[in-house]
């Protein structure tokens, strides 16, 4: 049987015509839908990586010590963590660990993962290369006696901007831990809190101290605008840790090395990562006023890259109803049957095309 079979259709390809319907506006398309980064790669972020560029061998597949080192740094930092009882390995981006973590663990038919009612459709994606079953559901009492391994959680949300309460985390972890499954957190916008200040799965609060079944998710996509480097980081329970590097030595999963030294110098500095967030605080506050003058109700947003928004219909006639302006926004529906009624829209755009689609929507 062909690995694709059991796919859903890349949601991103449905997306083509109202792509091209808002393509067709006179003052240009303003996409706001996929969320990539638009602004520069950092300086010493590049200089580093130029630094580094000359690396005719093989890079480390766990990282080289410096890069460790940062990963465990910023860990503390930013997560609560402490350095001494963690385990962190480079990925190549954070898409390719949460396509691949299920089969890295060694998941396959019978086994259940637990993924959030609306999400990252890459969750739903991994599991089903590994050939396990997902269930979506954010209440863990309701998934009944299934044989649960994984658990995914997503805080600050992709693509609800929803932020998971500490006790909310705490019950996860403990319930995971009663039945031996792993608890695998995504946490790429975890240091884009707006109206909430997101918590780590890696807290002492969340883990009692310990980090037996817990992983962390993160990645330098959004905080520093790496997402053309592909790079992210897994952390937290060593002995899982050393579990996944050992099957990606083997795979070849490798992070370049001049990527490395890269993450080395965005994850040591903290300027650029405040003056992107100052970036996105204005977007944000310019398409949030607009949205709400223009009908549409903000759900949850409290977080993250997106804004969650609806006005009670069809997420497909919303996004129609925004190409018709000349604007792209993506369909709730791609993140699971409970957004069909919801647009995500999202706040990578430059300051120019941002103002293009408030004026839109203001008209």
């Amino acid at each position: 049987m062909s690995r694709t079979s059991g796919l859903p259709d890349f949601p991103w390809d449905l997306l083509a015509p109202a792509k091209r319907a808002a393509a067709a506006h006179p003052d240009g398309l303003v996409d706001l839908s996929i969320g990539t980064p638009v602004d520069p790669v950092p300086q010493a972020v590049r200089d580093a990586r130029a630094a580094g560029s000359d690396a005719p061998g093989y890079p480390l597949t766990a990282g080289s010590p410096g890069l460790r080192a940062a990963l465990a740094d910023w860990a503390v930092r930013n997560c609560g963590a402490t350095a001494d009882a963690l385990g962190v390995l480079p990925t190549i981006g954070s898409k390719e660990l949460v396509a691949w973590l299920p089969t890295l663990l060694g998941l396959g038919p019978g086994d259940v993962v637990v993924i959030p009612e609306v999400c990252y459709p890459t969750y739903e994606v991994g599991v089903r290369l590994a050939g396990a079953t997902p269930v979506r559901s954010d209440s863990l009492t309701a998934v009944g006696p299934a044989r649960v391994r994984l658990v995914w959680v997503n805080s600050p949300s992709n693509p609800t901007g929803r932020v998971l309460p500490t006790a909310h985390l705490r019950k996860v972890v403990d319930w995971a831990r009663e039945r031996g499954a792993v608890v695998a957190s995504d946490e790429c916008y975890l240091t884009l809190g707006w109206d909430d200040t997101p918590v780590s799965v890696l807290a002492p609060e969340v883990t009692a101290g310990r980090y037996d079944g817990v992983l962390a998710v993160h990645s330098l996509s959004k905080r520093s605008n790496l997402a053309g480097y592909r790079a992210g980081f897994v952390a937290g329970d060593p002995a899982l840790v050393a579990e996944l590097l050992a099957v990606r030595k083997h795979a070849g999963m490798i992070v370049p090395a001049p990527v490395q030294a890269a993450m080395v110098a965005a994850l040591g500095d903290e300027e650029h990562v405040a003056e992107q967030r100052a970036r996105y605080t204005a977007r944000r506050e310019t398409l949030r006023s607009m949205l709400i003058k223009a009908g549409f109700e903000i759900e949850h947003s409290t977080a993250g890259l997106y804004l969650w928004a609806t006005r009670g219909e069809d997420c497909w006639a919303t996004v129609d109803w925004f190409a018709a302006r000349g604007i792209l926004v993506a369909p709730g529906a791609f993140y699971g049957p409970a957004g069909e009624r919801h647009v995500r829209v999202a706040l990578t755009a430059t300051d120019e095309r941002v103002a293009a689609a408030a004026d839109r929507l203001s008209a």
